[in-house]
């Protein structure tokens, strides 16, 4: 039985994964395949992937590909799609979901090529451990490709905690609040800084390999109003060359592990 209250709360700590495949999933999708590079056509792990677009989209370009979701309803939700694609197509697919914890992976040491993190790590209870456990699967040379929000976006994505209720919607400027007001608004999800990133992977065996910020694809806009849509994605898009990238949306770092 679906109980409002509940899917609201989860919404809110655990984020709202994809439940549709346009232009942005597709763009990032892009720089997850380059970064990774043929270290997909190895086993990839997903780390927190909702109800298994992701996995869907990289399955063709991998040997193998292994989703792991914290939340066991959307867990069960992405298994039972991939089980009805077998029976529906007859053919065997090289592909797992699994419920669990990014801090305690049920994985040995060194048994994947390559990782990929969207927007996960600012959901988990402990970032810092999360990020070891990833380093930990990797095989040497193996890589990751993490995205992250950025503090410097103008706009917190993932709504505020006001007198006792979660209020969702784009909320201009409270990413740009001092660390205590900022967090007394939004307790249930982290946002980083370049420098947050780089102390994640101190004193970590890693090699950093391309690090820069994106501006999303607003999809949403440009379903409702087409040219400035358009008009606007391209511009933002244009500002990732620039220094005003600081401003964009989300950190996207490709890691390997050495």
């Amino acid at each position: 039985m679906d109980n409002p209250l509940r899917d609201l709360i989860k919404a809110a700590q655990c984020g709202e994964p994809s439940y549709v495949w346009r232009a942005g999933q597709e763009r990032r999708l892009r720089l997850i395949l380059a970064g990774l590079g043929d270290r997909v056509q190895g086993r990839l792990l997903e780390n927190g992937c909702g109800i298994g677009m992701y996995v869907h989209h990289l399955l063709p370009f991998a040997g193998e590909v292994i989703g792991l979701e914290y939340d066991f309803d959307r867990a069960y939700e992405a298994a039972s799609s991939f089980q009805q694609d077998k029976l529906s197509s007859g053919q065997a697919m090289a592909v797992s979901i699994i419920s669990g914890a990014g801090e305690a992976f049920p994985f040995p040491d060194e048994s994947f090529t390559a990782v990929l993190s969207h927007e996960v790590l600012e959901h988990v209870q402990d970032d810092a451990q999360a990020m070891k456990e990833m380093i930990r699967i990797l095989r040497p040379g193996g890589r990751i490709a993490i995205f992250v929000p950025n503090r410097g976006y103008p706009f917190e994505t993932h709504g505020i905690y006001w007198r006792g209720q979660y209020r969702f919607g784009n909320i201009p400027l409270v990413n740009w609040l001092p660390d205590r007001w900022r967090n007394r608004l939004a307790p249930h999800v982290r946002v980083y800084r370049r420098k947050d990133l780089v102390a994640l992977f101190e004193n970590l065996p890693v090699q950093i390999i391309h690090q820069t910020v994106l501006f999303g694809a607003y999809d949403n806009v440009i379903a409702r109003w087409p040219l400035p849509g358009k008009w606007l994605r391209s511009l933002l898009q244009f500002l990732e060359t620039t220094p005003l990238r600081i401003f964009g949306l989300s950190h996207f770092w490709i890691v390997q592990k050495v």
